[in-house]
């Protein structure tokens, strides 16, 4: 494991890996000071990500071929040891630093053996920090590398050397590899607590991306002590029918290739369920590239391509005069494609979009031949797949004109915006925001008691259809839904454009109960499916109206939850005679009136919003199929489970 910044490269000459070769880009300035800059935040999610970069550095061992086995254990402090068998970080004195490799790796920024191309030939590295970051958001860490028949250890605080390197004992002629404990600094993080099912979500997506390597994840806290292991020898095939496993396939088989192309690792694995959603999830040396790029365009041309000329050839659409599609051939598609490439070059907002242009031809070439090979073989898969896309082609040309309604002719054009959206008076849509708000009880208060300068209103009647079971002509025959995207603006799927949103905060109000729960989920479940770009791009907020107001004269407060009502009422209710304490529990917005629900829900200065985040679109994609789909099994399971932990019951 080299514990180097990221950007990669794999062994050409497998004994050539030493200190010379960790080239020094910068020192390890300013972490501590602007630790969101390298981890992304000092909450969970930067937390999270320290065991990453670590497990990513053994990964890369694994990628170049010299470890097969991964452990991370979360002890009963909170710290975490990531141990692997790779061959060890070099202990050697670099020739230009004179210091041992070890030691620059783990307290230089940009230091690593990633940037030397005689070492790695592909690695997951991305941002080029690596595990120094790690060192320095450290309370304190230690090192131990078996290598060269002998075991060394080294320790550090806060990013500082505190042991030299020294050696141990003796370790055995095929004993090799790195363990790095560390325990994360509370005086940095804003909790220290680990989540066992995010670590476990991460590492089984690791395992399917690198098949064969097996990985285990051990929890010693009290109470919560488990161990899970993930081996996935199917590599992509086990990943996807991990995916599909809460919905109904079409086919037991699971097409499935790896090769290189060009000097590109490609590997890929696709299968067909009875749903309407395409899910499909590209990776690039085993980094989610969730803005696509490249690698998932030359992926999409070529399917489309492929699965038409089959078509073609087998008269699917003599009477039809339609081809198929993108759209048609994806409706129901679970896809993983994973690329392995030198120097790989990442754009788009998130830097998650692949840039290199040969990276599109090499995976078109492979689709294009080896997809088109199986079609051939495997008729009935083959078959199964077409009938489902000229089933979705007539669908869609049914749907034209309600999605044509739902076009704006151009992001000024107001003319064509729904009767019931009142809208705001600037056109800046950066300064502007959308509530969808449950009812016209409480859409007519919150249109009173707006900023109608940037705070436009959308009122919605009923529940939206849920639109994980139905397909799109359905989906956009449902009116509340075709006035959600005529008002928004960007159009939906392949069509979206994030440039016309004409809002760049969406917010959902509902009420505080079931029924508002049962309605915002429906929205979520839409905006996912039909529109993720606006989640990705941090425009999906959830407004918080209270659920309490608690008055005692002319004083007047609320409360957002049963703790905070219970503090105010031992505070106000001190017997000091200044009249009686009134609570009032508020069942719905419609409840409050135009003054209150600006004070507590609308005013930029006073509300809280909870901003919608997709940190693992993989997970977001289980949960929804599972919560919202045909398949029962699957959600009793999780109702069974997870029972325990309901905190809002409405009975």
């Amino acid at each position: 494991m080299d514990v180097q910044s990221e950007m990669a490269k794999t062994a050409i000459k497998p004994d050539g890996y030493n200190a010379g070769q960790i080239q020094v880009l910068k020192g390890l300035e300013a972490v501590r000071k602007r630790p969101g800059m390298y981890i992304g935040s000092t909450s969970a999610r930067g937390l999270h990500h320290l065991v990453y970069e670590v497990v990513d550095n053994s990964i890369d061992e694994a990628l170049a071929g010299f470890a097969n086995r991964v452990s991370v254990t979360l002890h009963r402090d909170d710290s975490v040891t990531v141990e692997d068998n790779g061959r060890g970080i070099p202990v050697d004195v670099h020739p230009t630093e004179k210091m041992p490799g070890v030691e620059l790796a783990l307290t230089v920024l940009h230091a690593g053996g990633k940037f030397d191309s005689a070492t790695y030939k592909v690695s997951g590295g991305l941002h080029g920090v690596g595990v120094s970051v790690v060192n320095a958001l450290s309370e304190t860490l230690k090192v131990w590398v078996k290598r060269d028949g002998r075991e060394h250890y080294m320790d550090f605080s806060r990013g500082n050397t505190t042991t030299k390197l020294k050696v141990l004992g003796k370790a055995g002629a095929k004993e090799t590899g790195t363990k790095v404990w560390f325990k994360p600094d509370n005086q940095i993080f804003t909790e220290v607590l680990y989540d066992f099912e995010t670590l476990a979500t991460r590492l089984r997506e690791l395992s399917y991306l690198n098949k064969g390597v097996t990985i285990t994840l051990t929890d010693e806290r009290e109470g919560q002590e488990k161990i899970e292991t993930f081996q996935a020898r199917g590599g992509l095939k086990e990943f996807v029918q991990f995916l599909n496993g809460t919905k109904k396939t079409l086919t037991s088989e699971v097409f499935y290739a790896e090769t290189e192309r060009d000097g590109i690792g490609i590997e890929l694995a696709l299968q067909y369920n009875d749903g309407y959603n395409e899910n499909i999830f590209s990776f690039v040396n085993t980094i989610n590239t969730h803005e696509g790029g490249t690698h998932l365009t030359g992926f999409k041309a070529a399917l489309t391509r492929t699965i038409n000329a089959y078509a073609q050839k087998g008269n699917f659409l003599k009477k039809a005069d339609f081809t198929l599609t993108g759209d048609d051939v994806r409706e129901g598609l679970t896809a993983v494609l994973s690329i392995k490439i030198r120097e790989p070059q990442f754009e788009g907002q998130t830097k998650t979009k692949l840039g290199n242009s040969e990276a599109e031809g090499a995976v078109k070439s492979v689709v294009n031949e080896l997809l088109g090979q199986y079609l051939d073989e495997h008729p009935r898969f083959s078959n199964i797949i077409i009938e489902k896309a000229v089933s979705a082609a007539r669908a869609r040309e049914a749907a034209r004109k309600a999605r044509d309604l739902t076009r704006k002719k151009s992001a000024l054009d107001v003319g064509n915006l729904p009767g019931k959206l009142a809208d705001c008076s600037l056109s800046d849509p950066s300064l502007c925001e959308l509530y969808l708000v449950e009812g016209d009880s409480a859409g007519g208060s919150a249109k009173q008691g707006r900023d109608r300068m940037f705070q436009a209103i959308l009122p919605l009647r009923g529940k939206i259809i849920n639109v994980e079971k139905a397909r799109i002509d359905k989906v956009l025959s449902n009116e509340e839904i075709r006035t959600i995207i005529t008002a928004i603006g960007t159009g939906i799927k392949d069509e979206f454009q994030l440039e016309n949103a004409r809002y760049h905060k969406i917010i959902l109000m509902t009420d505080a109960d079931v029924d508002g729960a049962h309605i915002r989920t429906l929205l979520l479940t839409f905006f996912f499916r039909q529109m993720p770009q606006l989640i990705d791009a941090g425009y999906m907020y959830i407004a918080q109206p209270p659920l309490f107001r608690v008055a005692k004269g002319k004083e007047e407060y609320y409360a957002y939850d049963d703790q905070q009502r219970d503090a105010l009422l031992g505070r106000l209710g001190n017997g000091d005679g200044r009249g009686s304490l009134v609570v009032q529990r508020y069942k719905g917005l419609g409840e409050m009136n135009k003054e209150q629900l600006w004070e507590t829900t609308m005013n930029p200065e006073k509300r809280t919003l909870l901003k919608v985040d997709m940190e693992d679109a993989v997970e977001a994609d289980r949960i929804f199929t599972m919560l919202m789909g045909d398949e029962v099994e699957p959600r009793r399971d999780f109702i069974e489970k997870n029972a325990k932990f309901v905190s809002n019951l409405d009975i």
